[in-house]
């Protein structure tokens, strides 16, 4: 089935993490790059106008661009993710774009309106996601920084053919939001 999705890239991270990815998490086999999840599943994108593209932007444009890091390992069950601090933008830019498009909910609505912002590293597995963890935080204790980064833009990706593509990039406002 085809699905989109909205996300943060974060090339900063991809040293780091981009060997345990490619062994811990499908994903990034199929195309998707280290990102920080802003809304998914959206739309399917033969429904995605220029009329939607708008509707996204203006509702990204509430929260203006920002700096963050990555310096902290944590787990779900069967996922391994690096922390993104401060979270609150993140969760902004989610909460911005269910507001403007109410049909498609974090996650399908299946953790009841939590928002956890997280680039994940492992997926699937309790065991293996214990293990990336591991490995995440020796990796991270040898770093003399925390990764850094600026979220200045939000990607929706697609993927209506076994493979995730960018569709269209969203720039955030620089300054204070609109």
């Amino acid at each position: 089935m085809a699905i989109s999705a909205f996300a943060v890239k974060v090339p900063a991270a991809e040293p780091l993490v981009a060997d345990l990815r490619a062994q811990f998490d499908a994903t990034a086999s199929l195309g998707v790059p280290a990102h920080i999840t802003v809304l998914v599943p959206f739309m399917p994108p033969q429904r995605i106008t220029p009329a939607v593209l708008e509707r996204a932007q203006q509702a990204l444009d509430r929260v203006p661009a920002f700096f963050f890091s990555l310096a902290a390992v944590a787990r779900f069950p069967t996922t391994a993710y690096l922390v993104p601090e401060p979270a609150a933008p993140f969760v902004a830019l989610t909460n911005a774009l269910a507001q403007a498009f109410p049909d498609f909910q974090p996650y399908g609505g299946a953790h009841e309106g939590v928002v956890v912002p997280h680039l994940t590293v492992a997926h699937g597995d309790a065991a293996q996601a214990e293990a990336a963890a591991a490995e995440l935080q020796r990796r991270m204790g040898t770093l003399e920084f925390p990764v850094e980064a600026v979220c200045d833009s939000v990607v929706l990706l697609e993927n209506s053919t076994g493979r995730w593509m960018q569709m269209h990039d969203f720039g955030l406002q620089q300054g204070p939001p609109a």
